[in-house]
C-alpha cells in the first residue's frame, strides 16, 4: 500500500511559500474572534432595533465561519496544519475585547464597525503579503475582504445621518 505525501507550500509555491501560509494564518485568527465576538454581542444586545440588529449580526457570524474555514483549508492545502486553538485565537487576534453585559444597539454597532474594520486591515495586509506570490490566496483574501467591507458598510450605515 502506497503513501501518498500532502505536497508542502514549497512544492506548490515555491521558496517564497512560507509568507503565504504565514498571511492566512495571521487572518485565521482574527476571523475566528471576529465571529466569536458577533456571536457575544448577539447574546447581550438590547434596544428598539433588536431584531434587524440581531439579524444582521447573525448573517456576519455565517458569513465569517465560512470564511474562516476557507482559511484554514487553504493554510492545508499548502501543506502546513492550519492553528485555530483557542489560545491563539486569544493571543494572536487583531480585534479588541469585547466589553461585558448587555449593550445597546448603537454599541454594538460601533463595535462591530472596529471590528470589521480591524478584520479588513489584516485581510487586506494578506492580500499585499500574497499578491506577488500566489493569486489564489490573493484572491481568496480579496473575497474574504469584499464581504467584510460589505458588513462594514451595512453597520455604518445605521451611524450616519442623511
Amino acid at each position: 500500500m502506497s503513501t501518498i505525501d500532502t505536497p508542502t507550500h514549497q512544492q506548490i509555491l515555491g521558496p517564497n511559500g512560507t509568507k503565504v501560509v504565514e498571511a492566512l494564518q495571521i487572518a485565521l485568527p482574527t476571523l475566528i474572534d471576529l465571529a466569536l465576538n458577533a456571536k457575544q454581542l448577539h447574546w447581550t444586545l438590547k434596544g428598539s432595533r433588536f431584531k434587524s440588529v440581531h439579524e444582521q449580526l447573525d448573517e456576519v457570524i455565517n458569513d465569517v465561519r465560512l470564511h474562516s474555514d476557507e482559511v484554514a483549508e487553504r493554510i492545508t492545502t499548502l501543506g502546513e496544519p492550519a492553528d485555530g486553538r483557542a489560545q491563539v485565537v486569544s493571543s494572536d487576534t487583531k480585534l479588541s475585547t469585547v466589553s461585558p453585559g448587555f449593550l445597546g444597539i448603537d454599541d454594538t454597532v460601533r463595535t462591530m464597525c472596529e471590528a470589521l474594520l480591524a478584520a479588513v486591515r489584516v485581510t487586506r495586509a494578506g492580500q499585499a503579503a500574497t499578491a506577488d506570490i500566489d493569486p489564489i490566496t490573493e484572491d481568496l483574501l480579496i473575497g474574504i475582504t469584499a464581504s467584510l467591507e460589505k458588513h462594514h458598510w451595512m453597520f455604518k450605515s445605521q451611524l450616519e445621518e442623511v
